[in-house]
């Protein structure tokens, strides 16, 4: 298991960034390798994130002192998104069954989590997002079939999709995590339009079910100072409350968004028009 450390910029901080240094400060990349746990802890709220592409033995993670705490999850929760194919996680011994796009919340006060794939020829993928937590909330599987689903966007300009909650009050509640799962429409490439800001929480963008030879040009920055990341399958975005956040594919693809901030209110942002975009 690793743990990368990412300290996170201000707005005015990225003027100054190349390529390299851009995608080294807000990208996470290689998640996802066979038989390992990846994760990377950034200062923007604290968030960690992480995958794990269980091949053989089950992996396994809980040790606390990344964090400075007895256990990871002494105070903090956590989303666990399957992305691959079957697998199964056990929290302190309780095994729950993930099938693909299945979402396993994981409450404050786990000691130990194990991982593992039903068929090393097509492992699962867990993604993870770790957040803060002051309460103690009971670990929850939410299946694809239990999310709650919006349709947004219109095909006319190709925004068309379906954006599930799973970590949400709505549907399961937690302390300070949002988490879900949106797929794209057949034809479609924007995964928000318009783009918007949501000063009081931050986001995280996992693109997954890409093919290898397409990429998400994911933009950022502020409106009137934008950049972009050139995002390849399984890779994170870390995306500050002060930047915008949409994306446009070369190709089919879907997306995990987390969130954490002051409050779980998903609807509190701010809509940016798109023709004041620089």
């Amino acid at each position: 298991m690793t743990m990368r450390v990412l300290f996170g910029a201000g707005p005015g901080d990225i003027d100054g960034y190349g390529t390299e240094r851009l995608r080294a400060e807000f990208l996470v990349e290689r998640l996802f390798e066979p038989g390992r746990i990846a994760f990377a802890y950034t200062h923007v709220d604290r968030m960690i994130v992480g995958g794990a592409c269980p091949t053989g033995e089950p992996l396994s993670f809980g040790d606390g002192a990344d964090v400075g705490t007895p256990h990871l999850f002494t105070a903090r929760e956590m989303g666990i998104a399957n992305l691959g194919g079957a697998g199964t996680v056990s929290v302190d011994q309780q095994r729950f069954a993930l099938a693909n796009r299945d979402v396993l919340y994981v409450g404050r006060g786990a000691k130990q989590v194990a991982l593992e794939s039903d068929s090393a020829a097509h492992p699962a993928w867990f993604y993870m997002n770790s957040v803060p937590a002051g309460a103690d909330i009971k670990h929850r599987l939410i299946t694809k079939s239990e999310a709650k689903p919006l349709e947004l966007g219109e095909e006319r300009r190709a925004n068309k999709r379906t954006l599930r909650m799973y970590i949400h009050p709505e549907v399961a509640p937690s302390c300070l995590l949002l988490m879900g799962i949106t797929d794209l429409a057949a034809g479609s490439v924007w995964n928000t339009m318009p783009p918007h800001l949501h000063e009081r929480r931050m986001e995280t963008y996992l693109y997954f079910d890409l093919a290898a030879e397409d990429r998400v040009i994911h933009l950022m920055g502020r409106p009137d100072n934008t950049r972009h990341l050139i995002v390849a399958n399984g890779d994170c975005v870390i995306s500050p409350a002060w930047s915008i956040h949409m994306g446009s594919g070369t190709g089919p693809y879907a997306f995990v968004w987390g969130m954490t901030g002051e409050n779980q209110a998903y609807n509190d942002v701010s809509p940016v028009p798109v023709e004041t975009l620089r």
